[in-house]
C-alpha cells in the first residue's frame, strides 16, 4: 500500500504523518521506520519507531535514494511501514520525477509487502492525475 498526504508547506502534513506513525505502531506486527530530513520529531514518535535522519547517510540523487530504501528493506525482513516526510526533499526529486518515483515505491511495496506513507509538499491540484487515487489526505 502506498498513500500520499499532500498539501502546501505549513499545512499540517507532518502532524498527520506523526499520527499515522502512532497508528501504524499499534497495528504493526513488524517494524516501522520514519524517514525525515532531520531528527526534530524524535520525541514525538514512539520509541518503537525507528527515526532515520537521511542527512546522516551519503544518499545522493534519485538512484541513491531508492538504493537506500532497498537497503532498508533488505536489512529488515520485518519491515512493515516506511513513513517518508518531505518526500521531494529527502529523495532529491523534482515534480517531473514524482510519478516515476512513486511507481518505483509502489513496486517495492507490492514486492516486499511494505506499506509506504508519504508526505508531498504540493497542493492536491498540483499532483499528477496518475497519483490522485493514492491521496489519503489533502490539506
Amino acid at each position: 500500500m502506498v498513500e500520499l498526504i499532500v498539501g502546501g508547506k505549513g499545512k499540517g502534513k507532518t502532524k498527520i504523518l506523526l499520527e499515522k506513525a502512532a497508528e501504524a505502531i499499534k497495528k504493526a506486527n513488524g517494524s516501522v521506520v520514519y524517514v525525515d530530513k532531520n531528527n526534530q520529531h524524535m520525541y514525538e514518535l514512539s520509541n518503537q519507531i525507528r527515526l532515520v535522519d537521511i542527512t546522516q547517510y551519503p544518499v545522493k540523487g534519485t538512484e541513491g535514494f531508492f538504493g537506500f530504501l532497498s537497503g532498508m528493506i533488505a536489512s529488515d525482513h520485518d519491515l512493515e511501514y516506511v513513513i517518508l516526510d518531505s518526500f521531494l526533499t529527502i529523495a532529491g526529486l523534482e515534480l517531473k520525477e514524482l510519478v516515476s518515483a512513486v511507481e518505483l515505491i509502489k513496486s517495492l511495496s507490492e514486492r516486499y509487502s511494505v506499506n509506504f506513507i508519504i508526505s508531498v509538499s504540493l497542493d492536491e491540484a498540483e499532483i499528477p492525475a496518475g497519483l490522485k487515487e493514492l491521496i489519503s489526505v489533502a490539506l
